[in-house]
């Protein structure tokens, strides 16, 4: 393995390095054109140390972070080079607005603040009636079996809410 500041690396000693297969780096290298290692005889890619920060920071946005492809190419647009190489500061500030880490990945507090005005994460069902809510000619189980199911698809509807309007601003 090549070492120093300016050593280069196969893709198959960056992909070690990086935990992915060697057909991801390549798929990558088509969807960013931020990641450009440099080719010698015969097609072989080396990766110089700044190709594999952005492979890292890459990888942290795609597979840590819960970004999509789409979301890591806006950020590099609207952010720029920064954005990808810090993806896991906790706190990045960077542009005009204040981005916070959360389950869904790095989030601005102005999307947080509007989702809280717009009232995204409130329920839309008052649960703490359920058991009142007359319903004839059905069973108890049935009713309390539809309350469970309510309840299940109203959670991953303020989940799947919450993550679309965060990857499509991305």
């Amino acid at each position: 393995m090549n070492k120093g500041p300016l050593a280069l690396r196969t893709i198959s000693e960056t992909a070690n390095s990086l935990g992915v297969p060697q057909h991801v780096l390549r798929f990558w290298e088509t969807k960013f054109t931020f990641i450009r290692p440099t080719k010698r005889a015969g097609g072989r890619r080396f990766y110089r140390p700044q190709d594999v920060d952005l492979l890292q920071g890459v990888k942290t946005l795609l597979y840590d972070r819960g970004y999509t492809i789409r979301g890591v190419q806006k950020l590099f647009k609207d952010e720029g080079q920064k954005a990808i190489l810090n993806p896991s500061g906790g706190v990045y500030t960077g542009g005009d607005s204040e981005v916070i880490e959360t389950e869904q990945g790095l989030v601005s507090r102005y999307e947080i603040a509007a989702e809280d005005a717009a009232g995204v994460a409130q329920p839309v069902f008052d649960w703490g009636n359920a058991a009142n809510v007359p319903a004839p000619a059905m069973s108890t189980e049935m009713r309390d079996g539809f309350l469970n199911i309510a309840k299940a698809l109203e959670a991953a509807q303020a989940s799947l809410g919450r993550h679309i309007g965060k990857t499509s601003r991305r």
